[in-house]
């Protein structure tokens, strides 16, 4: 398994310090995602100052852009990068897409399997001079004038990735994509029950094997070195997983351990502006069934009993206090992967 870590900075020149500390602390990836700011700058800046690390969005929200834009995005940052960086895309949900982004939204497992097949066949205009004349139901790219055209790109089109919860996008994304992102949100039985299970019928949909296809995933981590620590970055990951919870998209992780209905008391509450009470609706049962809990060293361990053999990229998103145990923590992997 790769070891991969966010790059997430305030402003994004500061994304060339972190992400060469990230490349010689042994990192393998490291990610962008759109929120606060904008997923794609702080990757220009890592591109310029590091050799190894690779670098992706996990992810970019698709349906606030358009296919041409994109396209030109990853793949100016793949040759920035000279063949290190990757397209991770996802859907948001519908409040964000219309309200926050003004952009229209309908069928979204339809509309993004058509949006990823759109961009790709852009790059194969620029990588190939195969004529663009993709026509689908929500989007139309029938125009490339030959001075508005980039060219082959010689490291290639990126990989394209794609993030899904409910097990209509998984799907697409074993159909129609290089790599499929586990939200951070999730737990084994879901991972079982729904999320493989969709990814392999995409996969048989488009002809393909497991192999084929790239499967990372964002873990919940709370660590400590003592019990002070621990309990301070389980309450921080105790309010993060309650605000995960309570999204409807988001329901089947919770049906999957039989707590369905723990996701309409958090609704509820978070529409109230009960933030603060709804990290205490987090019970152990729910917590030891999405995150990962303990000290550096165990922590490395359950990680490795749940995901060896399963995807082929971790990232440990940690509540911790010192920055110092996320070092810690990628040191103890190592050695549990070794074994």
């Amino acid at each position: 398994m790769k070891i991969d870590a966010p790059l997430l900075v305030p402003n994004p020149l500061q994304a060339k310090e972190l992400a060469r500390t990230l490349e010689s602390g042994g990192y393998d990836g490291a990610y962008t995602f759109d929120g606060p700011n904008d997923p794609f700058f702080p990757l220009a800046i890592a591109a310029e100052h590091t050799e190894r690390l690779q670098l992706y969005t996990a992810i970019a929200v698709a349906f606030a852009r358009n296919p041409m834009l994109v396209a030109q995005l990853g793949n100016e940052l793949q040759l920035m990068s000279k063949g290190r960086f990757k397209l991770g895309l996802g859907s948001q949900i519908r409040a964000h897409i219309e309200k926050r982004f003004s952009m229209p939204w309908s069928a979204p497992a339809a509309r993004m399997r058509e949006f990823v097949l759109a961009v790709k066949a852009i790059w194969n205009n620029w990588q190939h001079s195969e004529p663009l004349n993709f026509r689908g139901e929500f989007y139309t790219h029938t125009l490339m004038p030959p001075l508005l055209t980039p060219g082959p790109n010689p490291y290639g089109s990126p990989p394209i990735l794609l993030a899904g919860v409910g097990p209509a996008m998984t799907e697409v994304a074993g159909e129609v994509a290089d790599g499929y992102l586990i939200h951070p949100f999730h737990c084994a039985s879901y991972l079982d029950q729904l999320a493989m299970p969709a990814l392999t019928r995409g996969l048989l949909k488009s002809g393909r094997h497991r192999t084929d296809l790239e499967v990372s995933a964002q873990l919940l981590v709370a660590t400590g070195r003592d019990r002070v620590e621990l309990d301070q970055s389980i309450s921080q990951l105790r309010t993060q997983i309650a605000f995960y919870a309570s999204t409807p998209a988001y329901r089947p992780v919770l049906e999957a351990i039989g707590r369905g209905a723990l996701q309409e008391e958090l609704n509820a509450l978070s529409k109230q502006g009960g933030w603060d009470e709804m990290g205490a609706c987090i019970d152990d049962e729910v917590l030891h069934a999405v995150a990962i809990v303990g000290t550096p060293q165990e922590a490395a361990a359950q990680i490795v009993q749940r995901y060896r053999g399963l995807v082929e990229r971790i990232s440990p998103t940690a509540y911790i206090l010192d920055p110092a145990l996320a070092g810690e923590l990628v040191a103890a992997l190592r050695k549990s992967l070794e074994k």
